[in-house]
């Protein structure tokens, strides 16, 4: 009799064109799956994201079933389960004869570390879902003394020949940023992503998950999310043919009641595996030909999957473990507690975490401008601040949520990723948002009790990293500006940032 191999799928490797399912023989093999304990507490993962993760694991072992594979699942409430999933290939390696292991790796160090540790013959095999292999990454980034993304984002763009012509790029310019950074109004007859209904085992995978976390931080129901890659492929018909003609204008836009403006949240499904990435930007791009989207729009959605996510997938692999410990900044300060829910008079950052809380979801800009940007001019331990976008959102696993938060939004890299931090006062949020209208501060109060903390941190940061930042062109002019200013309201204004970074690291509201 020939010996089973263990071929390990995890959560989020739900493709049936996996690396490790190509290599394996379904007539030998053996498939692992697993619901362990492990993976949904190293964090406190949000409910909805365990559920989607659990439900989708769950149809997917169905599916491999159903094409013929043989699938050993361990259920969460299932106590011969191994609480990790190193435990859980030892189990059933003993269960079934097995000494060999083949995985695709893992996109999170931690998990690479674990397998690697197990006491079983294991083949790593890379993760061939990505659209930039990581030897080609390395390539691009060797010799580079700053790795910036639009300039990788041309060559993949060269790469797949997407929204090309020839050599050139559609429409003559690489990309339409001047074009997207609209404010939005308020329209009821804008689309809304398409909702689904839980199935009966979709009901089940909640009721397990209020039993098994229940203090974890995010609103479990209602959850409309989808499980399977056929409502996964109806979700992205539903984007294509509804919102991606308005993704450009409102993609940078912020609206208290409409949280979701024409964002795709199409990111939870290419994550787990649902969709690929290419035929998601295929899709995208048959529609500009089309003629039913335009390239501001189209070019905008590509370049976050082409761009940004293949970008961050290079970095983490080319950087490894050390990453996630950088803080060049030496920032210290403990995560304010209204991240996690507690009370906050400032209306942006009461929004963004409030519908963080129910949905799991907010886009690039609430993340970045708003929950990001406070972290930043706060302070705050950029490990805290990982710690907690990894938790909270649906999309976040750790190769794509670690590099964003800790270079592109903490600054924690030292401008590896970014050339400057993204940091701004107020007027940022005002300008691209409806926030400020019901705020209990007042966006242009530079002083005082009602002065705006976003407009009081600013300076203080700027002051606080000077040595650093006043050489940088992208920074220059804002050190003169405050250099113009009077010297007794420079002090006032440093002194009352002071002042509220006290409140702020004391536990106190802001």
């Amino acid at each position: 009799m020939v010996t089973p191999r263990l071929i390990l799928v995890l959560g989020d490797q739900l493709s049936e064109s996996l690396s490790a399912l190509a290599a394996a023989d379904p007539a030998r093999d053996l498939v692992v799956m697993a619901e362990v304990r492990a993976e949904g507490v190293y964090v406190p993962h949000h409910p909805q994201k365990i559920a989607l993760i659990l439900a989708a694991m769950r149809k997917f072992a169905a599916h491999l079933r159903a094409q013929g594979w043989r699938v050993a699942y361990g259920a969460l409430d299932d106590p011969d389960t191994a609480p990790s999933i190193p435990a859980e290939l030892l189990r059933r390696a003993e269960e079934f004869g097995a000494a060999q292991v083949i995985a695709t790796q893992p996109g999170d160090w931690r998990l690479i570390q674990a397998l690697e540790a197990t006491p079983l013959r294991l083949t790593l095999l890379p993760d061939t879902r990505f659209l930039c292999p990581p030897q080609v990454f390395a390539a691009w980034a060797e010799g580079r003394k700053t790795l910036r993304m639009e300039w990788f984002y041309r060559e993949m763009r060269r790469r797949t020949g997407l929204l090309m012509e020839g050599d050139k790029p559609i429409g003559g310019q690489w990309n339409f940023d001047s074009e997207n950074r609209k404010p939005a109004q308020p329209d009821m007859l804008r689309p809304r992503p398409l909702r689904f209904t839980p199935d009966a085992e979709t009901e089940a995978v909640l009721t397990l998950v209020e039993r098994e976390f229940p203090g974890h931080f995010g609103q479990l129901r209602p959850f409309a999310w989808a499980t399977t890659r056929t409502d996964a492929l109806l979700a992205l018909d539903h984007f294509i043919r509804e919102s991606l003609p308005r993704f450009g204008d409102e993609q940078d836009a912020m609206l208290a009641d409409d949280p979701t403006l024409s964002h795709s949240l199409l990111s939870p499904y290419i994550n787990l595996g649902l969709l690929s990435p290419l035929e998601v930007c295929k899709r995208a791009e048959a529609a500009f030909h089309a003629g039913k989207a335009p390239l501001n729009a189209v070019e905008g959605f590509i370049r976050q999957i082409l761009g940004w996510r293949e970008y961050m997938r290079g970095i983490w692999q080319i950087q490894g473990p050390d990453y996630l410990t950088r803080n060049a900044l030496n920032h210290t300060a403990p995560l304010p507690a209204a991240y996690w829910g507690a009370p906050t008079r400032m209306a942006c950052l009461k929004s963004a975490v409030a519908q963080t809380r129910d949905t799991a979801y907010a886009h690039h800009i609430q993340r970045l401008m708003v929950t990001g940007n406070f972290a930043l001019l706060a302070g705050v331990d950029p490990a805290q601040v990982h710690d907690w976008y990894l938790a909270v959102y649906i999309d976040a696993l750790e190769w794509v949520e670690a590099p964003n938060t800790l270079g592109m939004s903490q600054f924690a890299d030292g401008g590896l990723l970014g050339s400057k931090p993204y940091v701004s006062s107020g007027a940022y949020i005002d300008r691209m948002s409806d926030y400020c209208g019901t705020c209990a501060y007042r966006v242009k109060e530079r002083s005082g009790p009602r002065a705006c903390p976003f407009n009081l941190l600013y300076w203080q940061f700027l002051h606080r990293h000077r040595a650093r930042f006043e050489g940088n062109p992208r920074m220059a002019q804002m050190y003169r500006t405050w250099d113009r200013m009077e010297a007794q309201h420079r002090d006032t204004v440093l002194a009352e940032g002071r002042a509220l970074l006290a409140r702020l690291h004391a536990g106190e509201m802001v």
